[in-house]
């Protein structure tokens, strides 16, 4: 069983001070580094996952819902859209970047950033297929945020096949009194939905 950690969107834009600050989102970015230094051997693959802005129309507004608009934020190239800190500066296997033109919520929209193209390059491979191309078939799912983001890169893994777990305690929810019906609607989508504390995992093969 060949197992791959999503980190998803631990961007600054995204944590405290941020253009879209979700509480708890860089004592979440600090936690997946510290766990990762712990178990970095349980994964055959580390990749991370960004907002990278453009013109994604609706999804910016002067006037958000909060739920299908957003003030501007992630915009591709500016130190908001960057990985945070404690991410960047992990050993990473690959970065996918996603929502250059349009809304982005799920990882598997995201294609492999090059960090020699134009910002507005998408050429690069979609994560499910580099996922594929490495024989990967499990995914752990970390990030921000769990009712957004995180949530949609997770049905989009358990429907792609993936045996797909979400390790909440390595998360942070933009709304968290909506998180039982996010944690419902994810395990009926197939995923698990880890809530306690976290186990060793066996050594990737």
């Amino acid at each position: 069983m060949s197992r791959a950690l999503l980190i998803v969107d631990a961007q600054p834009d995204f944590c405290e001070g941020g253009a879209l600050a979700v509480t708890g989102g860089n004592a979440v970015a600090s936690a997946i580094a510290s766990d990762v230094d712990t178990r970095r051997d349980s994964y055959t693959a580390i990749v991370t996952t960004q907002d990278w802005h453009i013109s994604p129309g609706a999804h910016f507004s002067d006037t958000p819902d909060f739920v299908d608009s957003w003030p501007v934020h992630c915009v591709a190239g500016t130190a908001g859209a960057a990985l945070h800190p404690q991410i960047a500066a992990m050993e990473v296997d690959a970065h996918f970047a996603k929502g250059r033109f349009a809304a982005a919520y799920s990882g598997f929209e995201a294609r492999l950033l090059d960090p020699n193209a134009a910002p507005e390059d998408e050429s690069g491979m979609l994560l499910v297929d580099w996922l594929r191309e490495r024989e990967i078939t499990t995914v752990d799912i970390v990030g921000i945020a769990t009712d957004h983001c995180v949530r949609a890169t997770a049905i989009d893994a358990a429907a792609a096949g993936f045996i797909t777990t979400v390790l909440a305690p390595l998360t942070a929810a933009v709304t968290p009194e909506n998180l039982p019906k996010v944690y419902t609607e994810l395990r009926e989508a197939g995923a698990t939905v880890l809530t306690l504390g976290l186990e060793p995992l066996s050594p990737a093969p």
